[in-house]
């Protein structure tokens, strides 16, 4: 392991790998390189060369990245076939690759496809970022399904993440993207509705108001792009915005008649 000034994790419940590789430096990118610094040696590469890396990760290019043993994609959904397609060829044999999309059944089905059978793939949807982590990692969730990972490591992984203190899921793809267009998708559009309104603090204001005021702070820090892609990726967003479109049609059939009568 690293220094002993690092927050330790007993032998027990560590991931023989502790040196990871990040790849992509945008926003969620630089705050996990940052988070598992502290728990082993970080790499970090982006295809921006003006994203800087977070304070005691080291900025490394592409082929230096694929020595890693762990490689972690924070990339954008959008944008993971391409990157998987990169580095399928240059991955060395018994590499273990996670992605973090907020999306499962396409990046789990993509990985398979296109990384070599002796890359390990571990599917993983940390539930945070910058804005939901900002007072610390305990009780968020972290989902995990493993794609091509016998049951030993995949529990060695699941003990390493508790031990960060996550509340960790073992779930399969098709039931988190189902539960994900609700407990997620609904949430980012609901918060960029909310964002269009312009609603702004008030000396006046309920607990609900400064909890709708929450929502726009925790999902429009977000991009746009990941926005997007929560909606064109789930199969299930469409179900969602169909529903919430229609329980929004008949609040207002209900408001009209009332006022009517």
């Amino acid at each position: 392991m690293g220094p002993s000034s690092r927050p330790s994790v007993s032998d027990s419940t560590t991931p023989p790998e502790t040196d990871f590789g990040v790849y992509g430096l945008g926003r969620f990118g630089r705050f996990y390189a940052r988070v598992l610094s502290r728990y082993g040696s970080v790499r970090a590469y982006s295809r921006n060369p003006a994203a800087p890396a977070p304070e005691g990760v080291e900025r490394v290019d592409e082929a230096e990245l694929c020595e890693q043993p762990v490689i972690i994609l924070c990339v954008a959904i959008s944008a993971l076939r391409e990157v998987l397609q990169r580095l399928a060829p240059r991955l060395k044999p018994g590499t273990l690759v996670m992605d973090t999309c907020s999306v499962k059944s396409l990046p789990s089905a993509w990985m398979e496809e296109l990384l070599p059978a002796e890359i390990k793939v571990l599917a993983t949807h940390p539930m945070f970022g910058p804005d939901s982590a900002s007072g610390g990692l305990r009780g968020l969730p972290m989902i995990l399904h493993p794609v091509r990972l016998g049951a030993g490591e995949l529990a060695r992984w699941q003990d390493f993440f508790e031990g960060l203190g996550l509340s960790v899921q073992i779930m399969k793809p098709e039931l988190h993207d189902r539960e994900a267009a609700f407990t997620q998708g609904l949430t980012h559009y609901l918060g960029r509705v909310l964002a269009l309104l312009d609603l702004n603090p008030s000396r006046i204001a309920s607990l609900g108001y400064r909890k709708l005021l929450e929502i726009i702070e925790q999902t429009c820090n977000d991009s746009w792009q990941l926005f997007y892609d929560l909606q064109q990726y789930n199969p299930y967003t469409r179900e969602m915005r169909e529903r919430l479109g229609s329980s929004l049609n008949e609040v207002k059939r209900l408001l009209d008649e009332h006022v009517k009568s």
